[in-house]
């Protein structure tokens, strides 16, 4: 698990059952479930630097798609309207990707 350190292995896997069916991704749900959300921001930010796989500054799309996939290797990627559901929550200023504050303030709400 590329989080391991920062995520309790059982909080991880009750989070991703909770999600293992298509269309029933809900990041607000993921974050509390798998700990994630009562994270220090220190930590936040670690979890944010791996989902950024491309090192760009910023969670883009495709990367959002692969979120999952972060927490255990093999999770299913998220579908379309999961994706852009996603992007829209967490894109506060409207340039079509998710910055490090952007994202700590999402998972922290």
């Amino acid at each position: 698990m590329a989080l391991h350190g920062i995520l309790h292995d059982a909080e991880v896997a009750a989070a991703l059952d909770a999600c293992k069916d298509a269309g029933t991704f809900d990041h607000d749900k993921f974050f509390k479930t798998s700990g994630l959300a009562g994270k220090p921001l220190d930590d936040l930010k670690k979890a944010f630097d791996i989902i950024d796989q491309d090192r760009s500054g910023f969670i883009e799309e495709g990367e959002l798609k692969l979120f999952l996939q972060n927490f255990r290797h093999g999770a299913r990627t998220l579908n379309d309207a999961e994706t852009k559901a996603f992007l829209k929550a967490g894109d506060t200023d409207g340039d079509g990707k998710i910055g490090v504050d952007e994202f700590t303030t999402l998972v922290q709400a």
